[in-house]
């Protein structure tokens, strides 16, 4: 950078030299570059000194400031005028031009050669139109736009990351590429969501079950005829229960001789059955961050042998799984009261139902029972406070056999006799609700507990009222007043 000193003749040439520019360069911009000075002007730094410190000044490609000076100047000094340049129409105004990115100064000096006032110069893209784009799209939002070289810098707060990521896909769509955009920008008071998953389920079994199973011995002569009619239950795969009712027909002896016997086993059962299932587990989450509930249990499971060489003797390897309530969600809030939910719910019990015995080689038995598992998973997108049905089940099954003696079984009313009927009928209606809420920190004064008003019963009240505990201090519950009625104080002798 080189400060040139010039004649008073030739002075007065470079003036009108820079008079002409001005006039050049206005003509170039005749419409942008006078509407912005006039809107935009940057009073100089006024100060004695013959150095002083230089302001800074940033610019757009193409765009001016009006630069007010406060004496008159006769001297400019332009560090790179291919980045800005500066024209003086006026003894005190001058215009500084942004040309192409870059970085530079200007300094005014007056007719003693003293320093009037010096800039530093930033041109950088013109970010007025993504500024107005992102004032529009998220008028909430407090989103600051800088340049940084050929690029841009986002930086502020939103509400949330869903607009943190629009902001950055849109400058980068007006900037000319992601790889130009550094985006800084802060998501303040990050939200959270409070899942509260309802799953009920009805079951309802219907079981009848009607077989007579006849038995007979007869007798002649030296001839011996059996027979043995045992109709089984398979629809069911057992019988409800082990006790039935026998009628036998005849003796085995008739003076001094055998005759006919015929018994029959009358087994008449019927069962109906209904089982409720009610979970409502709750989890509280930030927005975009996992949450896991598990409320359960582990039972044992044989997971084979290990024996040792030398001795023999071979112990039962044991596992444990898991059943119980287990409730997994991931939210994300989109905007203001508007969640995207990524939920999975199951509830898993123990049942005898297709349970397995295991036989131990030292003669135990080991049985081991089966889980019964109600799983949903699902991906929705939902208001704060609003439900969804998220799955909802009805089962109908109806299971009947019927087992008997070929031919006889088809006998009218006597084909009772020589048949078993097995009748199964379940019902199973399961129903999952979905229930996000987004959710703020409350004091602990507002909380209440499941054990608020709870206290032991007395042995009086326990003993002759049969209460197991009494109520105190319930929430809501406003205590009579008591006043008291007396001589209280201090008594001294």
């Amino acid at each position: 950078m080189t400060r040139k000193t010039y004649s008073a003749p030739l002075q007065a040439f470079v003036a009108r030299s820079l008079s002409f520019a001005a006039i050049t360069a206005f003509s170039l911009n005749p419409i942008l570059t006078p509407a912005f000075a006039t809107d935009y002007r940057v009073p100089a730094a006024t100060s004695s000194s013959a150095k002083m410190n230089a302001q800074f000044l940033s610019l757009g490609i193409g765009k001016s400031v009006v630069v007010n000076l406060p004496r008159d100047v006769k001297d400019v000094l332009v560090a790179d005028p291919k980045i800005a340049n500066a024209v003086v129409r006026s003894a005190q105004r001058a215009y500084i031009i942004g040309a192409a990115v870059g970085q530079t100064n200007i300094v005014f000096f007056d007719g003693s050669g003293q320093q009037i006032a010096a800039y530093d110069i930033a041109v950088t893209r013109d970010l007025n139109g993504i500024r107005a784009a992102l004032k529009q799209l998220m008028p909430n939002a407090d989103v600051k736009v800088d340049g940084l070289g050929d690029g841009v810098m986002l930086s502020g707060w939103v509400s949330n990351p869903i607009e943190a990521q629009q902001a950055g896909d849109l400058a980068a769509r007006l900037a000319g590429g992601a790889q130009k955009v550094v985006n800084n920008i802060a998501v303040r008071g990050r939200d959270q969501v409070m899942l509260k998953v309802t799953v009920a389920e009805v079951a309802r079994t219907v079981i009848k079950q009607l077989g007579i199973d006849l038995s007979g011995n007869m007798n002649y002569g030296t001839a011996v005829v059996n027979f043995n009619n045992a109709n089984p239950f398979t629809a069911l795969g057992h019988t409800l229960t082990n006790s039935s009712a026998a009628t036998s027909f005849g003796s085995t002896m008739v003076n001094g001789s055998p005759v006919p016997k015929v018994t029959a086993t009358l087994r008449a059962m019927e069962s109906a059955g209904v089982v409720r299932t009610l979970a409502e587990p709750n989890l509280t989450a930030i927005s975009g961050e996992s949450a896991t509930f598990i409320s359960g249990g582990e039972f044992p499971v044989p997971a084979g042998y290990s024996c040792d060489p030398t001795t023999h003797v071979c112990t039962t390897q044991i596992s444990f799984k898991k059943f119980g309530i287990s409730l997994n969600f991931t939210p994300v809030v989109l905007t203001e009261g508007r969640i995207s939910l990524r939920v999975m719910t199951e509830v898993s019990e123990l049942s005898s139902e297709n349970s397995i015995t295991l036989t131990q080689a030292v003669g135990n038995s080991l049985t081991v029972p089966s889980i019964k598992t109600r799983r949903a998973e699902t991906t929705l997108e939902i208001p704060s406070g609003g439900s969804m049905a998220m799955a909802g089940l009805i089962q109908e099954q109806t299971k009947q056999a019927v087992n008997g003696f070929p031919g006889l079984m088809q006998l009218p009313v006597l084909g009772s006799l020589f048949r078993s009927r097995d009748y199964v009928n379940g019902q199973t209606e399961l129903m999952v609700l979905v229930t996000p809420y987004v959710v703020r920190a409350v004091a602990q004064k507002d909380l209440s507990r499941p054990d608020d008003g709870f206290a032991d019963a007395s042995d009086p009240q326990a003993d002759l009222l049969g209460s197991i505990n009494r109520i105190y201090g319930a929430p809501g519950r406003v205590a009579p007043a008591r006043n008291y009625r007396g001589t209280y104080g201090f008594i001294t002798d």
